[in-house]
């Protein structure tokens, strides 16, 4: 009887060591990414961030146009949309290539097609709105769905980035996306309120040029894809 009760450890024993070694592989882990987490690494990923964010300020810039009575809070919810998209797109464009990398690059010549119809789609509904409203006092509103439109237009190209940051591993990655995000937020944040003290000066203009801005954006990035 007493051998049958010590044939091996006990179910509670195996879960203590199986926590110890969970935790001992997440200390090594977090040592590391300490390691990699130089200077260099965020100046490097602030400057992409910057660089990724231009097409997502300009559009909040046009954002801010277009509804300069905007508050607080739903600048910061506008600024958040397009920070969550400028970070999940590397990501995305991350497990692509450490997965199906030739789908990936099959779909990646077809990105600044995605762009130009999205953003020429919102740019010219925008003007015509504009036109049609010209002269009256009523406020036109940034939705929902035009801003998750605008999100995926303006970040759809950092799925290229993918290939930028191929080489982190999966943690190393999480953090260089967020370093992007927390950029793009502040960027888009100062793009909005520059759009709104705009906004209040021009008027019943203020949506027909936030529409040519959207539509210049998008031939920009359809432009640069084509020739890259």
């Amino acid at each position: 009887m007493v051998g049958l009760l010590n044939t091996g450890s006990t179910p509670v024993t195996s879960t203590k060591k199986a926590v110890k070694c969970g935790l001992f592989y997440m200390i090594i882990t977090i040592g590391e990414i300490g390691l990699m987490l130089t200077p260099e690494f965020f100046i490097r990923n602030i400057m992409l961030g910057l660089g990724l964010a231009m097409d997502a300020f300009s559009v909040s810039l046009a954002n801010g146009l277009r509804e300069p009575d905007m508050s607080k809070k739903k600048a910061c919810g506008v600024a958040g949309i397009f920070a969550g998209f400028q970070g999940v797109m590397p990501l995305i464009g991350w497990v692509c290539v450490h997965t199906v990398l030739s789908v990936f690059k099959e779909l990646e010549r077809f990105i600044p097609w995605i762009a130009l119809a999205l953003l020429l789609f919102i740019g010219i509904k925008m003007v015509v709105d504009g036109i049609k409203d010209e002269g009256k006092d009523e406020i036109q509103c940034v939705g929902l769905s035009c801003l998750l439109i605008q999100g995926v237009a303006t970040s759809i190209d950092a799925l290229s980035v993918g290939f930028t940051i191929a080489t982190y591993d999966f943690w190393l990655a999480l953090v260089a996306v967020a370093v992007i995000s927390l950029v793009t937020f502040a960027v888009c944040l100062c793009g909005v309120f520059i759009g709104k003290r705009f906004g209040n000066k021009l008027a019943g203009k203020a949506t027909v040029f936030g529409g040519i801005i959207l539509i210049l954006i998008g031939l920009e990035i359809f432009l640069t894809g084509i020739v890259a």
